[in-house]
């Protein structure tokens, strides 16, 4: 690739933006020519810690002042409900890389369920392609317009589908126990929900009525044929910063093994290069993950030997948001996938 892909990312200053433009300014095929933001203008952007200034990049600018003509791509790191209105304003002017939950669902009717009726532009939901790279990655290959999936589904989604697909498992009675670092939920998150004087707290929050819930549910179905997946879904949040761990408990289908399970994870990991299978006593935990674009799994006996634990374990900024965006970014260009990510 002789040119540079110009890019532009808007909400650059948010968790995940901030983790885009450090990825992206590393990336050896990418100009990053514009950085939007809705709050800070006319300054460099720092990273997250602030102990870096992005000045060899563009000073932060308006959102609103992005002309799609002057890049080839742009990463929409911006609030449910609001990136739908600069999709209308770029689609087919542009490739998008869309990293809010606007274009994840199907329909309008699943979309409003969870996120209400603002949206502008719900003919092109079917435009956009759902970018669970290691599931989708021949449909992301040349894509225009790329839906990048949230960062609960991404860790539930990896090791459940390709389960489901080779009907190793039961999909009538699946549990799913979640846990995330408090920069899931943004900027704006209430630190006093996690810290007080003397302690630090640990809760869960909408089970069973989560908004990721429907996300997870359409694509676990598609790969069912055409049968419902039952299934509980209990998100907590840790006072940690990053990081996500989903433990999954599940029934294994008649005649299954736990050597046919573990079979299938070595296989994903070959061909994947961004799951890792954890198969002897290394400890999966947080540290293993934080700053990396990898899912690891692991799994674990139950005292019935039908039944199965798996651990799935992502940071959820950068393969739950702004890795997995990239990951999708270079499978669209059909370049190296790990370039930048590794």
């Amino acid at each position: 690739m002789k040119d540079k892909i110009r890019v532009a990312v808007l909400g650059s200053t948010g968790y995940v933006g901030m983790e885009l433009v450090k990825i992206l300014s590393n990336h050896s095929y990418v100009d990053i020519n514009f950085l939007g933001s809705e709050t800070i203008n006319g300054s460099y952007l720092n990273n997250i810690d602030n102990t870096k200034e992005y000045n060899q990049l563009p000073l932060l600018t308006s959102n609103d002042s992005f002309n799609p003509e002057d890049s080839d791509y742009v990463f929409l790191a911006l609030p449910h409900a609001v990136s739908n209105k600069y999709v209308k304003k770029y689609f087919n002017k542009i490739n998008i890389i869309d990293l809010s939950a606007d274009f994840r669902l199907d329909n309008f009717d699943l979309y409003k369920k969870s996120y209400g009726n603002e949206h502008e532009c719900i003919d092109h939901l079917e435009d956009f392609i759902y970018g669970l790279a290691e599931i989708n990655r021949d449909k992301i290959l040349n894509s225009k317009n790329i839906a990048v999936p949230g960062c609960y589904p991404t860790s539930i989604l990896l090791p459940l589908i390709p389960l489901i697909k080779n009907k190793l498992i039961d999909t009538k009675n699946i549990i799913i126990d979640s846990k995330s670092g408090y920069s899931g939920a943004g900027k704006k998150f209430d630190f006093n929900k996690i810290k007080s004087k003397n302690d630090y707290n640990f809760y869960n929050y909408n089970t069973n009525n989560h908004r990721h819930i429907l996300e997870i549910k359409q694509e676990l179905n598609k790969h069912n044929s055409g049968n419902e997946v039952k299934f509980s879904f209990n998100p907590h949040i840790l006072p940690n910063f990053r990081g996500m761990i989903s433990t999954i408990y599940c029934d294994l289908n008649n005649r299954i093994q736990k050597t046919d399970i573990i079979n299938l994870f070595h296989d994903l990991q070959q061909i994947n290069p961004f799951i890792k299978f954890i198969d002897n006593d290394e400890m999966l935990d947080f540290f293993s993950i934080q700053n990396s674009n990898y899912c690891k799994i692991k799994i674990f006996d139950h005292y019935s030997e039908d039944k199965l634990i798996i651990v799935s374990a992502i940071d959820n900024l950068i393969k739950g948001a702004a890795g997995q965006a990239v990951q999708c970014f270079n499978i669209s260009l059909n370049i190296e996938e790990t370039v930048s990510l590794v």
